[in-house]
């Protein structure tokens, strides 16, 4: 009973975050990779299980977007070649403490697989910086770079501590 009490208040620790977006191959993976990243260079790996997903069904298998790719190794940014867009599931809510969408569509969308969020754990991830506005969007604008900085200022804002 009591290894099952230390596993239960360890795993309790972790802090679950879930990145959404569209589809699964742009903004939410590389803001799965590049928390990834920061976790890592801080030592919290153990503290965090980080994963994203899509509201959408169209790239579901699909890898990372190229030029995701791209500018994610530009910066350093490992990323796992392995990875494949998965849809949010309603199960997601109960595995996961923080849901961060990358916009407002995002955010409206998730609602048909999450009607309710009573425990409040589903964000926009610009609001962790204090400004409640989108995340770019690379897939019609073609700026990664500028994606990739939304995401990092989102990521370590949501590091320090800051609340949505």
């Amino acid at each position: 009973m009591q290894i099952y009490e230390k596993k239960s208040s360890i795993f309790a620790s972790v802090m679950k975050v879930l990145f959404v977006c569209h589809g699964n191959i742009c903004r939410s993976a590389m803001a799965e990779f590049i928390l990834k990243a920061l976790v890592k260079a801080k030592g919290l790996e153990s503290q965090f299980y980080i994963e994203s997903a899509a509201v959408s069904a169209e790239e579901i298998g699909n890898p990372i977007y190229p030029p995701a790719k791209r500018c994610l190794s530009q910066h350093g940014v490992w990323f796992d070649p392995a990875k494949r867009a998965r849809q949010v599931t309603r199960a997601d809510y109960a595995r996961f403490d923080r849901i961060i969408c990358m916009d407002a569509s995002n955010l409206r969308l998730i609602r048909r697989f999450i009607p309710e969020d009573p425990e409040g754990k589903i964000h926009l991830m610009m609001s962790y910086t204090g400004v409640g506005r989108d995340v770019a969007d690379p897939w019609y604008t073609g700026d990664f770079e500028t994606t990739f900085q939304d995401l990092l200022e989102g990521c370590e804002a949501m590091l320090s501590g800051q609340d949505c």
